[in-house]
């Protein structure tokens, strides 16, 4: 099956179980950005099954993910995530630029969210290139798009000890100050999760910056 075809069919396969009533709900909770099929993260996750089997030894089908990107219902770019969840294992420092493309196209916490995750996996995974993955995503940490400026911020998120705390402090350094909700939010997010490992770290650089009133709340919750 090419990647145009399997597009199609999954395509069709989640039309054919379209639901009105979850449609209209779920394009409320998502402020109307994007059309829906109308189907719950079960429901997609059974009918995707089938188009997802065997696709972590096969190349990255880049193809597959842009025609999903593209399309007007968010369910296609969930089923693009689910399917690069499954290949994250194949994804080098190369696939980064690509990722990029993907936070700035449709962009909106759910889908960026699940690509931060990939971007972690590159960065613990990809030791070769270490060090030019850091130094890619401090220039995100300053891109004009603050969905990318999120990514930045968030992609250590559940690394635990393989997080790189000098990074993840010049990542946010470059934030402070941003009246944006979704900014400072991440700020918050990325700050607790460390504090989960490293609450020392996170105490410290939180006593020394000025942090916004909700990223400060969101980092100290559990310390």
């Amino acid at each position: 099956m090419t990647p145009f075809e399997k597009y199609q069919a999954v395509k069709k396969a989640y039309a054919d179980a379209a639901n009105e009533e979850n449609a209209q709900a779920m394009g409320k909770y998502m402020r109307n950005l994007f059309p829906f099929y109308g189907l719950k993260t079960p429901t997609r996750r059974e009918l995707s099954r089938p188009f997802l089997k065997g696709v972590t030894k096969e190349e990255i089908a880049w193809e597959l993910v842009d025609l999903c990107f593209e399309d007007d219902y968010r369910e296609m770019q969930y089923f693009a995530l689910d399917y690069l969840k499954r290949v994250e294992k194949q994804l080098t420092f190369s696939d980064l630029p690509k990722i990029k493309q993907l936070a700035e196209t449709k962009s909106w916490w759910d889908s960026v969210d699940s690509l931060v995750k990939l971007v972690g996996q590159v960065f613990i995974r990809d030791e070769e290139n270490k060090e030019k993955t850091a130094a890619l995503i401090l220039t995100w940490a300053r891109d004009p798009d603050f969905w990318v400026r999120r990514t930045a911020i968030e992609f250590q998120l559940g690394l635990k000890e393989a997080t790189d705390p000098e990074l993840l402090g010049k990542i946010i350094d470059l934030n402070l100050g941003s009246q944006e909700f979704f900014i400072n939010k991440a700020i918050g997010w990325a700050l607790r999760d460390y504090s989960k490992t490293k609450p020392a770290w996170v105490r410290s650089y939180m006593a020394s910056r000025e942090l916004s009133p909700l990223s400060r709340r969101e980092g100290s919750k559990y310390i």
